[in-house]
């Protein structure tokens, strides 16, 4: 079997540094300290495929650098920083060569990329690596993305519609999340293994809840502790009522201290440089709807680094009762196998005023 494999280099550099994507950005990205990191996500797949197959691909960090230990064909070259043609150019490649599987490592924005070529004619399966994957072709993780290939080779993972998300770059970066379904590919798709899409929960009860969680939040928040507060409606609730819901990042990640905002829509590098001054923090976060994800999906701004800095104990997770129903089990993905380690298990998860349930957090 022919598997085409490709990677977007520059996938992710901009979560840490809160630029909320990195298409356009990337001086900026690198301006601000970010660091490469879809080629090692790439390659923590590829490390763990437990088959042989005919890799065809990019050269140099398109693809090859994350193949040193495996049998692969480039296809496709490239001259100095890889752009969205040249995800084109390879897919159209792949197309020309008969792949029958394209393994690529991004995140949405790469994902639209292959789809425009590919369309329908060959399943694609996404690594995920990029700073937002709201999309249905990701898997869970780079290992997940492994075993789901090894099931596709061997003929054991079925062929769904999976929808390929457009999010308005533009607005995202405004604090505004406006979505629509750019596209259905084909997928392999295996229960647990692949993501599912973001999913948005409204409804008189869902703000009620929305409310109550806040209302609770606002108590415990008294103890004079540094708050690092996630992105999302839900704790977006805890700042309005707070009286600084004008102030507060809807998408981003900020920190408020005894009720006065200190930090707002900060990066890794500023979270770090404000907990070095503090003998007491908390990170409160609310998992992605449907996807589960606590850690690793559009807050990589709280990086393993500033989670360890804060201590896991340290760590607040938020929900509605609607959202927990909705969502099987949490997930982290942090980037450090130890930390995901650590987080993992069955955590309390606030969900009303005093109120809490629990719910199993897994390694992606």
């Amino acid at each position: 079997m022919k598997i085409g494999f490709l990677i977007n280099p520059i996938a992710g550099m901009g979560g840490s540094v809160g630029l909320k994507g990195t298409d356009g950005r990337v001086e900026e990205a690198l301006r601000l300290g970010a660091k490469p990191i879809a080629v090692e996500r790439a390659k923590k797949c590829t490390d763990a495929l437990e088959i042989d197959p005919l890799i065809l691909t990019c050269s140099r960090e398109m693809g090859a650098d994350a193949l040193l230990t495996r049998r692969y064909e480039v296809v496709y070259s490239f001259d100095g920083r890889s752009t969205s043609e040249d995800t084109g150019s390879a897919c159209k490649s792949f197309l020309k060569e008969g792949v029958e599987l394209l393994l690529f490592c991004g995140g949405d924005g790469t994902a639209r990329d292959v789809y425009r070529v590919v369309k329908k004619e060959i399943p694609m399966l996404g690594i995920p690596a990029g700073v937002k994957m709201h999309s249905a072709v990701f898997a869970i993780s780079p290992g997940g993305a492994a075993e789901i290939v090894r099931h596709f080779v061997e003929g054991k993972a079925e062929l769904r519609d999976a929808e390929i998300m457009d999010t308005d770059e533009d607005a995202y970066r405004r604090n505004e999340l406006q979505m629509k379904v750019f596209g259905y590919a084909r997928a392999p798709y295996m229960p647990v293994l692949v993501q599912q899409g973001k999913s948005l929960f409204q409804s008189v009860s869902e703000e009620r809840a929305k409310e109550e969680i806040a209302r609770f939040a606002c108590e415990f928040m008294l103890d004079g502790s540094l708050y690092i507060l996630g992105a999302g409606t839900t704790i977006h609730k805890i700042a309005e009522r707070l009286g600084l819901g004008k102030e507060k990042t809807l998408l981003g990640v900020d920190a408020v201290k005894r009720d006065v905002l200190v930090g707002k829509d900060m990066n890794e590098r500023e979270l770090l440089q404000l907990l070095a001054k503090e003998t007491k923090a908390k990170i409160l976060v609310s998992p992605i709807g449907a996807q589960g994800f606590v850690f690793g999906r559009g807050n990589q701004q709280i990086s393993a680094t500033v989670i360890q800095k804060v201590g896991v104990e340290n760590v607040i997770v938020l929900a509605t009762p609607q959202k927990l129903r909705e969502t099987p089990f949490l997930m982290v993905d942090t980037g450090s196998e130890e930390l995901d380690k650590l987080l993992s298990g069955y955590v309390r998860v606030v969900s009303g005023y005093r109120m809490a349930q629990r719910k199993e957090l897994r390694r992606a």
